[in-house]
């Protein structure tokens, strides 16, 4: 089990080149938190055979499950699709619904056996500040703000003085 935070930015690897059964397995993901029902919890699961010049078979199926770590909730899987016709490279995505630590557990059935093997990453919101810093961005334009009601008060002030 490996311990990865989460950026926005591309893909990163959680695990890489892990001996399960007779594969070598790595997976990349983005973990992205939505708060639509969109899948942004993204996950690549590269597969070789741990026998040099065996290639993974075409009946190879990849599992990717999801759960919450940091509260209750329940499992979310999805069966994960070769990319580009690949039975080496499956993509799975999931809806990841708040930020936080994700337990990952991904399970591999084919020709060559099952194996399965379990990580864990931190989701974030791909371009979402952190609540405080709303507060940091946002004070600059209150104290212009500020600023620039006072000079249209003693500009007003100015103008009704008499003369």
């Amino acid at each position: 089990t490996a311990r990865l935070s989460a950026h926005a930015g591309p893909p990163f690897p959680i695990v890489s080149n892990q001996v399960a059964g007779r594969y070598e397995v790595a997976l990349w993901t983005d973990p992205d938190a939505t708060d639509d029902a969109t899948a942004g919890g993204q996950f690549w699961v590269v597969l070789n055979a741990r026998d040099s010049g065996v290639d993974i078979p075409a009946g190879t199926r990849v599992t990717v499950a999801i759960r919450a770590a940091d509260r209750p909730g329940p499992e979310l899987t999805a069966i994960a699709a070769p990319v580009d016709g690949l039975v080496s490279r499956q993509f799975a995505a999931l809806r990841m619904d708040h930020e936080g630590r994700f337990a990952v557990r991904v399970a591999i059935d084919g020709p060559l056996g099952a194996a399965s093997l379990t990580s864990a990453v931190d989701a974030t919101y791909d371009s979402r500040p952190a609540p405080a810093l709303f507060v940091v961005y946002l004070l600059p334009f209150l104290v212009l703000g500020f600023f620039w009601v006072k000079v249209l008060r003693r500009r007003r002030a100015l103008t009704r003085a008499p003369r």
